[in-house]
């Protein structure tokens, strides 16, 4: 089910709102505003995984980019205090053969997630580490 909610902007944001969504690479400008509120929202709640506060829990992936052939498996399972859900490991990405990516689905007390997210990207031959947040969980959800 669904619901039609309006709202009120000035010409400028009104006349630019179709670029912003093309250049996000939406086509559904519902999905684009209803993501923008999610996003925000959760950034305005909890922050980014730098500035968020000792006791947050997050949950989310590690997206690590790094040079193949390297002898090296970013294995991240090793530290106990951040839980590993699930590892995915892709070699020669695309269309380049000197990249291998990870994935890694994580879930740990900010600190300890923001640890090995610095460990990673401090790591030699990795090009660059993400962390993408999963969606903030309702209190009374399974």
């Amino acid at each position: 089910m669904s619901k039609i909610i309006s709202f009120s902007s000035d010409n400028d944001f009104s006349n630019n709102l179709d670029a912003m969504i093309k250049n996000s690479g939406y086509n559904n400008r519902s999905r684009f505003l209803r993501d923008a509120a999610i996003y925000f929202a959760e950034i305005q709640q909890r922050g980014e995984l730098m500035n968020m506060g000792a006791n947050e829990t997050v949950e989310g992936h590690l997206v690590v980019y790094y040079e193949h052939g390297s002898d090296q498996k970013l294995m991240v399972s090793r530290t106990g205090n951040v839980e590993i859900a699930a590892y995915h490991h892709s070699s020669r990405l695309g269309h380049s053969c000197h990249s291998c990516v990870d994935v890694v689905h994580v879930k740990g007390k900010a600190p300890e997630v923001r640890a090995v997210f610095e460990q990673l990207n401090s790591t030699p031959n990795v090009d660059k580490v993400a962390f993408i947040s999963a969606p903030m969980d309702p209190e009374d959800c399974c």
